[in-house]
């Protein structure tokens, strides 16, 4: 697959699963977290707020391979 057609699959599938996260991160922190203490709750915001780094990252450097 040529690069142009990959960047712009990839540049659809990141929107979606950026939006994905953040609903999914959102209920989750509404749910059980709300309950956690303040220090927990913390640590589980940064963890919530960078683990999508890694699919993106996987994503990005699928797209932006050579032809």
């Amino acid at each position: 697959m040529r690069q142009r057609p990959r960047k712009l699959i990839a540049t659809a599938l990141l929107l979606v699963f950026v939006v994905f996260w953040a609903l999914f991160a959102m209920s989750l922190s509404q749910g059980r977290v709300a309950t956690f203490s303040g220090a927990m709750q913390a640590v589980v915001f940064v963890v919530l707020g960078l683990i999508w780094v890694l699919p993106a990252g996987l994503l990005i450097r699928w797209m932006s391979r050579p032809d």
